[in-house]
């Protein structure tokens, strides 16, 4: 009996192994799993709106469960930075606490979002106010002072 053999093209094995790679490994699917195909990716980034007005900047972030002292406002070298952090509350004694049957929500236990401001934002007037789940801040711009207008004589 013969036996034949067939080689493979070491170019189609190359390509064959880089769709593998793309699509089988375990960091692609790492990386859906991490940010996209999870609850945690939204939870973990709060939706943002941004506005602009000539006397100064509104934002607003979607943050409903948090209480108004959970959350931590800095600015610090031109960024902005809005987070909280919750500890996740457990019940002291097992036995007690009742058998969950369904979870469609988690307990979201931290966000954080940081943003660059300008030169135009005067930092020392930012103002913040959380109502129905919504975080507003107010970044007014600095006041322009414009120089006297100024006569200057031809010598």
């Amino acid at each position: 009996m013969t036996y034949v053999k067939f080689n493979q093209h070491p170019a189609a094995k190359a390509f064959g192994g880089l769709v593998e790679d793309i699509f089988n490994n375990s960091g692609f699917k790492q990386a859906l799993k991490d940010d996209f195909l999870t609850n945690d990716f939204f939870g973990a980034h709060p939706p943002v709106n941004i506005y602009e007005a000539k006397d100064g900047y509104t934002i607003e972030l979607l943050v409903p469960g948090w209480a108004k002292e959970e959350i931590k406002i800095n600015v610090e070298n031109k960024a902005l930075t809005i987070s909280a952090e919750k500890a996740e509350k457990t019940a002291e004694n097992k036995d007690e606490a009742p058998k969950q049957t369904r979870k469609e929500f988690g307990i979201r236990s931290s966000f954080k979002r940081s943003f660059n401001i300008n030169e135009q934002v005067d930092a020392e007037k930012i103002q913040a106010k959380y109502e129905n789940g919504i975080l507003k801040l107010v970044l007014p711009k600095k006041e322009t002072i414009q120089a006297a207008a100024k006569a200057i004589v031809v010598e």
